[in-house]
């Protein structure tokens, strides 16, 4: 039942511009990406040849993970969970905590990198579980294929890679694994599946691999209050307020008995570390409030002890929490301010701005914008027309360079001051187009006549086109 209410929020929630972008990837498959591993465009082409290019399509496999990888949380909960208490309770009170967190009630019908970043992660905790209950050398294959496409997925799925590896070296448990075959051979498998985005990066100038990994050595102290608070304040709002507080005891609890239960301290190595890698981060910038989630199915694990006794309520409240989210989304009953609103921000008037857009063009000319985001929705909403991406990203794919002809261009408004208008030889504004929902203006848009340079213009590409 929860998983066919997602599915349809999914399909009637409009695409926001991030989906959009990865809906653009999945039309030019490659190894790798600027932004990301390419494990979201395979996903997003897999759902578009079930059921096409719309919303539904772009976020199929969205609710279908969720709902697999509900079951293997619950098996590995089953292992590695408080031993307090028959295994079927803390199975169900691991699965429905995790179901009523904020981050995975959006996550479930939205699709980011997140998305499989979650699914394989909990898969490769259940290998975990099946290693501990079973001494099977292995699931340590199993768990190394599982981190190789997390980490196809997303790159902050070596954090939680990395604390197995201290496990590994710190715990006497882990050190006789190491004696083994096993645990190497899953570390192979795993660098074979993520060999083609290293290869990726090494044709491309190392590009992702530096966008992402250059953050790490921010270092703003005057800003770190600022920062820490927005990190606390998003996990409390994307776990909701008493999962949260059930999240933070599960980890207390695991603490406290870590000398005497393996699957508590695994557990503990698990989250950790890479909970303190985001804390470092914090110190010199903004974390953005996703970025931990991948460490949720683990804190579902530990706060499913029986000896919480609140986890109905905090349940209760998290569904509600969701549910609240999905009526804004769909049927947007309270008018709110964008900046309050991110379903209206985000995902409100693509149809009707790209139909204002269309009458404005005119017949055979192309739209062009310089925001990847606008720019891919554009190109899903108009099909038949020739949409231009216009920023320096583009080069990194395999798509056709514009070249020539006459369009029109947009902007946002609140770009409007670093606009660069050098790939074009004429341009004229024209106007201004507003992206609105039921009166409530989400952005505003300058438009230009413009006339592109001749000969192919670099960074620039003719996006593909919807169905």
């Amino acid at each position: 039942m929860v998983t066919l209410l997602r599915l349809v929020v999914a399909a009637w929630t409009p695409l926001s511009p991030d989906e959009a972008y990865y809906w653009v990837w999945s039309r030019a498959l490659a190894p790798g990406y600027l932004d990301h591993p390419p494990m979201v465009a395979l996903w997003i082409r897999a759902g578009t040849a079930l059921a096409g290019d719309g919303a539904l399509g772009v976020r199929l496999l969205a609710p279908l993970s969720a709902a697999v990888g509900t079951l293997f949380l619950a098996m590995a909960a089953r292992d590695l969970g408080d031993r307090d208490g028959p295994p079927g309770g803390r199975m169900v009170r691991a699965a429905v905590l995790l179901n009523a967190t904020l981050a995975l009630g959006i996550g479930a019908v939205t699709m980011t990198p997140d998305t499989p970043l979650l699914f394989f992660t909990t898969l490769a905790l259940w290998a975990l579980g099946r290693l501990l209950a079973t001494g099977r050398g292995a699931w340590w294959l199993v768990m190394g294929v599982a981190f190789g496409l997390a980490c196809d997925s997303k790159y902050t799925a070596v954090l939680p890679a990395g604390g197995l590896v201290l496990w590994c070296l710190c715990s006497p448990g882990g050190r006789a694994w190491l004696r083994t075959p096993w645990p190497w051979g899953g570390a192979v498998l795993a660098t074979l599946l993520f060999l083609p985005v290293i290869g990726w990066n090494h044709a491309h100038h190392w590009a992702s691999f530096v966008r992402q990994g250059g953050r790490a050595g921010d270092w703003q102290p005057a800003r770190a209050v600022r920062f820490l608070s927005e990190l606390a304040g998003g996990q409390l709002g994307l776990m909701t307020p008493l999962i949260a507080l059930g999240f933070g005891a599960g980890i207390w609890r695991a603490w406290r008995r870590a000398a005497r239960d393996p699957g508590a301290m695994v557990l503990l190595f698990w989250v950790v570390p890479s909970a303190l890698v985001f804390v470092q981060h914090a110190l010199g910038d903004r974390v953005q409030a996703n970025w931990p989630v991948l460490l949720y199915p683990v804190l579902a694990i530990l706060a499913a002890a029986p000896v919480w006794r609140f986890w109905r309520a905090g349940a209760v409240l998290g569904c509600a929490l969701t549910l609240l989210v999905y009526v804004q989304s769909t049927l947007a009953p309270v008018s709110l301010s964008p900046h309050l609103d991110i379903t209206l921000r985000q995902m409100a008037g693509w149809q009707g701005l790209a139909r204002t857009v269309d009458t404005m063009a005119g017949p055979g000319a192309f739209v062009a914008a310089d925001e990847y985001g606008l720019a891919s929705e554009l190109a899903l909403a108009l099909p038949h027309r020739t949409v231009i991406g216009i920023e320096p990203r583009w080069a990194l794919f395999d798509l056709p360079p514009a070249a020539g002809g006459a369009g029109i261009f947009l902007c946002s408004l609140r770009h409007l001051r670093d606009l660069d208008l050098s790939p074009f030889s004429h341009a004229t504004r024209i106007g201004t187009v507003e992206r609105t929902r039921m009166g409530n203006v989400a952005e505003r848009y300058a438009v230009f006549r413009v006339t592109l340079a001749a000969g192919p213009v670099a960074g620039t590409a003719r996006l593909p086109a919807g169905h």
